[in-house]
Parts: C-alpha cells; structure tokens; sequence
C-alpha cells in the first residue's frame, strides 16, 4: 500500500520556488493555491496533498504530524523550538538577509555599545535576542507582526531586526540596514516519526530535491 503524503507549503515566494523542486520530483499541484481558495491542494498523484498554511505555521504542522514534511525558511525555524522536526536540506531557495536596521541619522554604533540599552521592535524577538546578547547590548524588546519600518519613526523603538531583500521598503521609509544578523533561506523540515514510517516514499523526495538544489549552486 502506498503511504499518503502531506506537504505544508505557504503561499508566496517560498511556493513560487518550491515549484521547480516538486517538478523535479513529479508532483503537480491540480490547482493553484494563490487563485485557488482551498487549503487542500491534490496532486497528480492520489497519494500526495499539499496544504496551504502561514509561513510561521508550517513547523508547527509538520512537527505535530498533521504534514509529513514541509518548507520553510530559516528565520521561522530559529523562532521555533523545533522539536519533532528533521532538517535535513537547505534548499538555498527564498534567499535574503535577516538585518538590524535604523532611521538615518541615528548614531547606531554608538548606541550598540556594549552595555547599552537599546529598544528593538521585531517578529523575531529570538533572533534579535541572540543577536545583541552576543554584543552585549542590553535590549527591551518589542514585537510587532507588521509594519516594521514605522516602529523607529514614531519612537516606538530605536532599531528592528527583520529580513531585507532589496533594502527598498527601509529606504523609502527613510530608514538603512547598519548591521547583519544572519543569512537566511528555506529549509526542507521532516516529521520524525513519518520519516521512519514512510521512508520508502519521503527519502526519494528529499534525494530529488537535493539534486535538484545542487544543480542550481
């Protein structure tokens, strides 16, 4: 009997350059999810579904078993605990910068000193912990789920720390990125326990998408 796979993807970048990957493998989303309203996205295998959920979300299903595997990126891994959850590849997809970024004008190297106190707004207040303890800067953090870039504007905080692409949205918002925290891309996350359970039909997929991956470095 063959194992019934479930993958956890989300919408956007991530999905748009998981594409190639599931090609790669032979498997084609029946709809696609961005026109579509379903959650539950067949494939042209009866086997294997996909499931549309927030990016932030995709660990938790994965390591709760409710997907076998999924995809995410490395700044949602590092905010999760990630326990139940294999990490296997990185898939070099979905690539940009994670960033500590402050209006123009602010003497941030001063302010970063060791020893002193900075307020940091953030969606990801782990990584931004982390960041500054290794500084040794004291920090009060905020976390926001959006609109980062008017946080440093109105006072509500002296820094963010989120991911950078372009660096269009900081410099149109009169704000520039002053340090780096850490690189970030995609990673392929297993369930633990599917994995040893439905080896036979999980290894190959995570074989082709390392081939795959390899074959764009």
């Amino acid at each position: 009997m063959t194992a019934q796979l479930t993958i956890a993807l989300s919408k956007g970048r991530i999905y748009e350059e998981t594409l190639p990957l599931l090609a790669a493998s032979g498997i084609t989303a029946i709809e696609d999810p961005v026109q579509s309203r379903k959650l539950i996205i067949n494939t042209n295998h009866e086997n294997i579904r996909l499931i549309i959920v927030r990016a932030t979300d995709v660990p938790t299903y994965v390591q709760y078993g409710a997907a076998d595997f999924g995809i995410a990126g490395k700044d949602v891994l590092i905010e999760h605990d990630g326990n139940g959850l294999y990490q296997p590849l990185n898939l070099n997809i979905a690539r940009c910068r994670m960033m500590v970024a402050v209006r123009k004008g602010f003497d941030y190297v001063a302010a970063s000193q060791p020893g002193c106190r900075l307020r940091v707004a953030s969606k990801y207040p782990n990584i931004a912990a982390e960041h500054f303890a290794g500084k040794g800067v004291h920090v009060d953090l905020i976390k926001l789920y959006g609109s980062m870039e008017l946080a440093p504007l109105v006072g509500l905080a002296d820094a963010i720390v989120d991911l950078v692409s372009t660096g269009n949205t900081l410099q149109a918002n009169n704000l520039h990125a002053v340090e780096h925290v850490v690189d970030i891309s995609s990673q392929l996350v297993v369930n633990k326990a599917a994995l040893k359970l439905k080896y036979a039909a999980i290894q190959p997929i995570i074989d082709v998408f390392a081939h795959a991956r390899n074959q764009e470095i």
